[in-house]
């Protein structure tokens, strides 16, 4: 079996990084921008912004991207230093197949390894999903609403 990887976005493989968006469901697309607005997006924050093409094999199946600086005034002192998961996706037809929680396996050693202690994100509740997911990986429900999302943390 093909090992989940994390792979830096190039002139060769950003196109069908991008194009993965088209895949998701309209739901979905609801709860997280497009792939090629996030990549732009990553670019005028290079500072706080890390992200990567979510590999299966030599598959691009899936994006992500973290706020590695997130400092806000709302996050607690014991909360840092923190990180925010800003964007997650996988694939329709590479969803509920397991690779969302290695992906988030990878990071959360990523994160442990900086020293990072707490890593935050957000989502729409419309849905079940993505709640639930991040629910059981072991983020907790901070009671916090911003722009329409729920806030979750997890302690590293």
């Amino acid at each position: 079996m093909n090992a989940i990887e994390l792979r830096e976005l190039n002139k060769d493989n950003f196109y069908d990084v991008c194009k993965l968006s088209d895949t998701l469901t309209e739901s979905q697309k609801r709860c997280v921008a497009p792939n090629i607005y996030s990549i732009a997006q990553a670019h005028f924050y290079p500072e706080n912004a890390w992200f990567r093409g979510i590999y299966l094999g030599e598959e691009p199946i899936g994006f992500i991207m973290l706020d590695m600086i997130a400092d806000d005034d709302d996050i607690p002192m014991d909360d840092k230093p923190s990180a925010f998961l800003w964007r997650f996706m996988i694939a329709k037809d590479h969803q509920e197949k397991g690779y969302g929680r290695k992906v988030l396996d990878l990071i959360t050693e990523k994160l442990r390894k900086e020293g990072k202690k707490t890593l935050y994100t957000s989502c729409h509740i419309e849905e079940a999903e993505p709640l639930r997911f991040y629910l059981n990986y072991g983020f907790t429900d901070t009671g916090v609403f911003d722009d329409g999302e729920e806030v979750l943390k997890m302690t590293l």
